[in-house]
């Protein structure tokens, strides 16, 4: 298989990376019951997650019919952050054969990062309780980023902090603020199918659609070399 040297590799988080959805719903179920609103099942917060905490909690809100002031959104998300830090990877782990497609890529010499909505704290908490964190040369949220996803700036920044040419790069994720972010870098992309998602991964537009992690790093030598 070709060296992938030289060549720099982002993933999203939630989704790609990690099965948040459980520890997800859990936080974001005690925002709402604050509320007096029942918690989502979990096929809606799956769809609904990928724009940061902030978006994820004004949807839920949207789906039971509701909206809540600026301030009160602000609140919100604090409440969710808070109940989510508090026990951020009881319910969380890897994907299927994740672990292997790592320790593959690294040895055809690509170097990793991830390029998350998420906020860097939570992210490094996260991939840090799961024994992850060293694996990935810059761990960039939202909040660290010039402008997030779908921005490019974010791609581009999670590229270069981790030592990085954007134009040797590919971003992996599962949702359309993926694939948007990657487009508008110039980048190719690639989508995990088992993600977090409201459009069907197929019709997202990346260049290529995988289901097993462990097609991952022969699709990545495909993407950058050609």
């Amino acid at each position: 298989m070709n060296s992938l040297t030289g060549y720099t590799i982002a993933f999203d988080l939630d989704g790609t990376l990690i099965e948040t959805a459980g520890d997800i719903q859990r936080a974001l179920g005690q925002v709402l019951s604050a509320e007096g609103l029942p918690p989502l099942p979990m096929a809606d917060v799956r769809r609904l997650v990928g724009g940061g905490a902030r978006l994820l909690i004004q949807r839920a809100l949207e789906v039971h019919g509701a909206t809540r002031d600026e301030a009160m959104l602000d609140r919100l998300m604090d409440d969710y952050i808070a109940a989510y830090a508090a026990d951020i990877a009881s319910l969380s782990h890897a994907f299927p054969g994740l672990i292997d497609a790592l320790d593959s890529l690294q040895r055809l010499g690509a170097t990793l990062c991830v390029c998350t909505n998420k906020r860097t704290d939570l992210s490094v908490q996260l991939l840090a309780t799961l024994g992850l964190q060293d694996r990935f040369a810059a761990i960039v949220g939202g909040d660290a980023a010039p402008n997030r996803k779908p921005h490019p700036d974010h791609y581009i920044h999670a590229i270069r902090m981790a030592g990085g040419d954007p134009a040797r790069s590919l971003m992996v994720g599962d949702s359309i603020y993926d694939v948007r972010t990657a487009k508008a870098a110039g980048a190719p992309v690639a989508v995990y199918a088992f993600g977090y998602t409201d459009t069907a991964p197929d019709l997202l537009g990346a260049d290529a659609v995988f289901t097993h992690f462990t097609d991952l790093p022969d699709l990545a030598v495909r993407l950058l070399l050609g």
